[in-house]
């Protein structure tokens, strides 16, 4: 499972008490843009958690909605829900192939979950995935230092901060907040 997913730009931010989850629209094939405004992030268990994709579409979907279904049997656990998803995908010999990171927040955690079994929560409370991750991540923390913005604006903000550096990223934004 690649972990540099170049195919987009998911980040989280929680501050005070607030999570906001956001995404770009744009869809590449190969070299070309094919959409820019695609949206991949959602609300799932009832709105109590939100979850952005980085990768190919059907494989991320797919992801979603079997991380859906972790959660329904898990009873809305977020934990134990991306631990049963990450398990499930690294032990089984065809969702091992497929191409996607996802990232997930509920009102307690931002985790991040790979095919590679990796459930990661991050020490502080932002948290990105895809090929502009690291851009998109630095702003956040900056924001977050020096700012007094809303997890809603740091997202904002820093997603267009990657949107002009990452070329998988537009800034056509999706933003959930929980």
């Amino acid at each position: 499972m690649p972990t540099d997913v170049k195919a987009t730009t998911i980040l989280a931010v929680s501050r005070n008490g607030r999570t906001a989850l956001g995404g770009d629209g744009q869809v590449t094939l190969g070299n070309s843009k094919v959409k820019a405004g695609a949206k991949k992030v959602r609300k799932i268990s009832d709105g109590k958690v939100l979850a952005g994709f980085a990768g190919t579409a059907a494989d991320a979907l797919g992801l979603l909605e079997r991380l859906e279904g972790h959660l329904k049997s898990e009873s809305g656990d977020l934990r134990r829900a991306a631990v049963s998803l990450a398990r499930e995908w690294r032990t089984d010999r065809v969702l091992r192939r497929l191409e996607a990171m996802l990232l997930t927040a509920d009102a307690k955690s931002i985790l991040i979950v790979s095919g590679a079994g990796d459930v990661i929560e991050p020490d502080v409370p932002v948290a990105a995935v895809g090929s502009g991750a690291d851009s998109a991540r630095a702003a956040a923390l900056a924001l977050i230092e020096n700012t007094n913005l809303s997890a809603v604006e740091i997202v904002r903000k820093a997603l267009n901060i990657a949107s002009r550096i990452c070329i998988y990223t537009n800034d056509s934004l999706t933003v959930e907040e929980l």
